[in-house]
């Protein structure tokens, strides 16, 4: 459900870009897009949410499969760190918020780095896909 939580914001922080370029315009909504660095990091973030929304479901899960299911959701990875940049490259003045999130993304990275050797494995493990009942 976070996950859900966090797409369904970022859509909401997606909206003002498709509003301001009039009925939905396409061309102007990509110039904005590759004009403005934070926010070409900000839409790679939502593009890569979009199949995991898509995939959340447990019809999704078992038509995937739970392997191929975790290997999509480790996206999530990216998309954090795009969010963080995309933060720290919006705000202008005091970024000690943006930096501070940064540290937290990267504190948690490193702990699922740290858990995946600590396993014995090559990378880290992601959560568990939710049991699905048939």
């Amino acid at each position: 459900m976070l996950g859900l939580f966090a797409f369904f914001y970022v859509s909401f922080t997606f909206s003002p870009i498709s509003d301001r370029t009039s009925p939905f315009n396409l061309s102007a909504m990509w110039k904005d897009v590759a004009k403005r660095p934070f926010i070409t990091v900000g839409f790679l973030g939502f593009v890569l949410l979009i199949p995991l929304a898509i995939t959340s479901t447990a019809g999704w899960i078992r038509r995937l499969g739970g392997k191929r299911w975790q290997q999509l959701h480790r996206a999530i990875y990216v998309t954090a760190v795009c969010g963080v940049i995309h933060y720290y490259w919006l705000v202008k003045s005091d970024v000690r918020k943006p930096l501070f999130y940064g540290a937290l993304v990267g504190i948690l990275l490193l702990w699922r780095w740290a858990i995946g050797f600590s396993n014995g494995e090559a990378r880290p493990p992601c959560a568990s896909p939710p049991q699905v009942s048939q």
